[in-house]
């Protein structure tokens, strides 16, 4: 049955569906990213509070900024906007029909429409999920990238811009000037800080135009802080035959784990929807929270995949199935990065390893290696050398993290141990898998990549240590490096 408004009364009694009224819906929220994660995530939550009768007047608007995401459109209008959520639970799976998104600004060159739908008084937060790669961020410094072409584009042509953050900006300088006042940005994005992040993106653009519209943001507008987590594969052939079985014909699926977790900033200038009645937390510090989560669970995802890949493992779980790769992810895990993360109310970080450890066990989540390998050059230096950065002051192990780091450039220099070519996975593969081939006889040319290690390649214990490992990769194998670690 084609999912849509008028099928709902007629789904399956076993699929849960919308109880609200979604024409008397209106719009409060315009969330830019609609991929699987944020429907299977915040969409989620604001679905669950309307299921109570509450944010009624808080529906969302889709929007994109890239070509692609007009495909998304057009999926997601043929269905009314709505998804599927299947619970992959391994005591059983379940359907869900979120209706909490209405309408989706038509995805054009310029995003006039998307500034349009900004600039609207009733719209009071604007979130963004663009992954962890997506904010413009100079990766040797931290900072705003102020030299990449897109930010120079939309510097120049404020009006018409290509970037989320310069639509963000052209309808702040609207309603700033007719009055409507500020919005709520809200990055809900696998970022440490990520709501200082979005203010830095977004102020400093701001500021390559119209430094007084760049203070007006940074003074009026709040940009709170967010934890995120849910593990969400990416959609393919098995996923759309899936919801079929459940009596569904849904163009765009998801798929998400028995478990999820949103802890937020209470930092909203224009109001916000009561999330904390849906589940979500509300704390005036998600440092701890971020921490634990993007060091273990995305800093782990890390550890896993890259052995994975090298070995021909297709799935997160066969991963942890694996006896090495499983055990590696324990060990490291265990010793290396919980030592540098802190408790919070209700979790100890050795808590939160089992936790992670058997949520990636789940054989119900077909969670490709690939997928959770992809854009290395972000996800290691935002979730793995942080906290190998932390442990080197602290003077505590950096072994394993430092052949995680091996797996990264092993995995780079293009082929399995198989035989088989890894096809490219990074926004800056080309340059990674030069310097993977050039660190097979020197393994310093992998540090040197300033851009991903600043000067953490001169540091003579993790250079020595990363060095001696890839060697080892290189000449033994992943199988029989990964057992000098896990056992001497």
């Amino acid at each position: 049955m084609k999912l849509s408004n008028e099928t709902l009364k007629d789904l399956p009694e076993s699929v849960l569906r919308p109880t609200y009224d979604r024409s008397a819906l209106t719009p409060g929220i315009v969330h830019i990213g609609l991929g699987n994660f944020h429907r299977g995530h915040q969409a989620w939550y604001l679905h669950r509070l309307m299921q109570q009768g509450l944010a009624q007047d808080w529906a969302i608007i889709g929007a994109g900024v890239r070509a692609g995401d007009e495909a998304q459109r057009k999926r997601l209008a043929a269905q009314d906007y709505m998804s599927t959520l299947i619970e992959l639970d391994p005591k059983g799976r379940s359907a869900e029909v979120v209706g909490s998104m209405i309408d989706f600004a038509p995805v054009e060159e310029g995003n006039g429409p998307l500034i349009k739908r900004m600039t609207d008084p009733a719209i009071r937060i604007v979130a963004l999920t663009v992954t962890e790669g997506g904010y413009y961020i100079d990766a040797a410094t931290k900072g705003f990238d102020a030299n990449h072409p897109d930010i120079k584009h939309d510097a120049a042509n404020p009006d018409t811009p290509r970037t989320a953050f310069g639509a963000m900006i052209a309808a702040l300088k609207l309603r700033r000037d007719n009055g409507t006042g500020p919005f709520t940005g809200q990055s809900c994005d696998n970022l440490q800080g990520n709501g200082a992040i979005l203010r830095q993106t977004v102020v400093s653009l701001a500021r390559l135009s119209d430094a007084d519209l760049a203070d007006w943001i940074d003074a009026n507008c709040t940009f709170p802080d967010s934890m995120v987590d849910c593990i969400v594969p990416a959609t393919g052939p098995s996923e759309l035959a899936l919801v079929k079985e459940f009596g569904i014909d849904d163009d765009a699926p998801v798929t998400h784990e028995n478990f999820r977790q949103w802890v937020i900033e209470d930092a909203f200038c224009a109001g916000r929807p009561d999330w904390d009645k849906a589940g979500a937390t509300f704390t005036d510090d998600v440092h701890p929270y971020e921490a634990m989560k993007i060091r273990v669970l995305n800093g782990g995802h890390q550890v896993i995949s890259n052995p994975g890949e090298i070995l021909s493992v297709q799935f997160i779980s066969g991963c942890m199935a694996h006896p090495l790769i499983g055990a590696f992810f324990r060990k490291v895990a265990g010793e290396e990065i919980v030592p540098q993360v802190q408790p919070v109310p209700g979790m100890t970080p050795t808590a939160y390893v089992d936790l992670i450890n058997s949520r990636f066990s789940n054989p119900e989540i077909v969670d490709t290696v690939r997928r959770v390998a992809f854009d290395g050059s972000s996800r290691h230096t935002g979730f793995i050398v942080p906290t190998l950065r932390d442990a080197l002051a602290a003077d505590t192990p950096i072994e394993g993290l430092a052949l995680t780091e091996a797996h990264w450039a092993r995995m780079c220099s293009g082929t399995r141990e198989d035989g088989s070519t890894i096809a490219p996975n990074d926004p800056l593969w080309d340059k990674l898998n030069a310097a993977a081939l050039a660190a097979r006889d020197n393994p310093q040319a992998w540090l040197d990549q300033r851009d991903l290690y600043g000067d953490l390649g001169e540091n003579a214990r993790f250079a020595g240590s990363f060095a001696r490992w890839l060697r080892m990769l290189h000449d033994e194998g992943t199988e029989a490096t990964l057992r000098v670690y896990l056992h001497g």
